[in-house]
């Protein structure tokens, strides 16, 4: 089932969270999607719906505060059969478990423009504690925060069941983010 796609995104989540702060996140600009593999064949999706909590200091990355949302019912697989499953026990349980989080426990300089943000991502009532690559970039008053990580499905219980057998549904999902945000100091 393409259900298994909805991990790949609350992984985004996590590393939406090292640039979604004090500063406001402009939805125009701003996704988070994921990639996981069914029988070997690549299933896209992204979430919809996602909030973010940050203050962010690109000289003092250090004092970071980030926090992350993402409404585990807004994903979209392009398919509403396939989305109606990945709501369900086995998967999201979003009746359940509504959202995914991400809480930042560090913020540290990678380089010009890039960071690596350090916290708690919790998917389904399951908490494993995650690194996400954050890159920066400046354009104008809107600074542009991106990355990609992979996240273990099953780490979050997403595939119960028949579902846990990886070669039906890959264990890895590639989650991707891309976030437009205002009120970030110049970088």
């Amino acid at each position: 089932m393409k259900t298994f796609l909805i991990v790949t995104t609350l992984s985004v989540a996590s590393a939406w969270s090292g640039l979604a702060c004090a500063q406001q996140v402009q939805s125009a600009g701003s996704e988070i999607t994921f990639t996981s593999k069914q029988m070997g064949v690549p299933v896209d999706g992204k979430f919809k719906k996602f909030d973010a909590q940050v203050a962010f200091d690109p000289k003092k990355p250090e004092a970071a505060k980030i926090g992350f949302t993402i409404d585990l019912a807004s994903v979209s697989l392009g398919s509403t059969e396939v989305e109606s499953e990945v709501v369900k026990p086995d998967w999201f349980d979003t009746r359940k478990f509504p959202q995914a989080s991400f809480q930042s426990s560090s913020v540290k300089a990678a380089g010009p423009g890039k960071y690596e943000v350090a916290g708690k991502l919790t998917i389904k009532g399951a908490s494993q504690n995650v690194t996400v690559p954050v890159t920066l970039a400046q354009a104008g008053a809107t600074t542009t925060a991106s990355g990609a990580f992979v996240i273990k499905r099953l780490d979050y219980r997403i595939g119960d069941g028949d579902w846990k057998d990886t070669s039906m549904v890959a264990n890895d999902v590639q989650v991707r983010f891309k976030l437009a945000l205002t009120g970030v100091g110049a970088l």
